[in-house]
């Protein structure tokens, strides 16, 4: 394939464009911001699943809780009853007796319940407060996902922003070309990556393979308007005062 060498010489600024491009795609899929949002929305939902977790636990508490009390004002009102009773001297002393054995009974039962009513009441509480910190953990760990939502949003911003230059660059440089030297790039940077590198000082500016003897004498004696690869790569080589030959 033959172009004429300022033609080739072009290809270095295309290239140049084209790792920029390939830096600027590089770094928008590997913004560390994107690892921290990934993570933090684990972290809200792992904060989320335990705030519901305590939650649940403190509402089955609740109606535990509710049918203690609704249980000892029960047996308070049969003490009542049975005081009652007592004080109206209506009942025999069998009845007496039996009544006074039941508000034994009665007392032990609510002084158990009570008991129990207590235990349950300090779990609660021990709920409510592991609630009240989960909740402010959810709350850090979403403010932590917006923070870095907004920094890589503005980091978008301005990468979409340095694609769209080099984009148009690229655009300009394209009409520079000869069809089949441009495919020729085209299929190469593809395939490598680097579509056309210096060659400089006998060595690829793009593989950094250096030249054997033989390679170098065949590229003196080859025309200046001949496209010549990198048998390694396959990077168009273009030729300059730099290249050593």
């Amino acid at each position: 394939m033959k172009a004429e060498p300022a033609v080739q010489r072009q290809l270095l600024e295309l290239a140049k464009v084209d790792a920029e491009l390939s830096r600027t795609a590089h770094r928008r899929r590997t913004l560390p911001e994107l690892a921290e949002i990934d993570a933090g929305e684990k972290t809200v939902r792992d904060r989320r699943d335990a705030l519901v977790s305590v939650e649940t636990a403190a509402s089955d508490l609740d109606r535990e809780i509710a049918r203690q009390e609704k249980e000892i004002e029960s047996v308070r009102a049969r003490e009542d009853r049975d005081r009652k009773l007592l004080a109206s001297g209506s009942v025999n002393s069998k009845q007496m007796t039996d009544i006074e054995h039941e508000l034994q009974s009665l007392e032990r039962r609510q002084s158990a319940l009570e008991d129990d009513l207590l235990e349950l009441m300090e779990q609660r509480e021990a709920l409510g407060l592991d609630a009240q910190r989960t909740g402010a953990e959810v709350d850090k760990a979403e403010t932590e996902v917006a923070a870095a939502i907004v920094r890589r949003d503005e980091a978008f911003k301005d990468l979409d922003t340095t694609r769209a230059r080099r984009d148009e660059d690229r655009a300009k440089l394209l009409l520079r070309f000869p069809e089949p030297l441009l495919k020729l790039y085209e299929r190469v940077r593809e395939h490598k990556g680097i579509g056309a590198a210096l060659l400089r000082a006998r060595r690829c500016g793009a593989c950094q393979l250096e030249l054997d003897r033989n390679t170098v004498n065949e590229i003196k004696g080859a025309p200046e308007d001949d496209v010549i690869q990198c048998e390694n790569c396959g990077a168009i080589l273009v030729r300059t005062m730099e290249s050593g030959l």
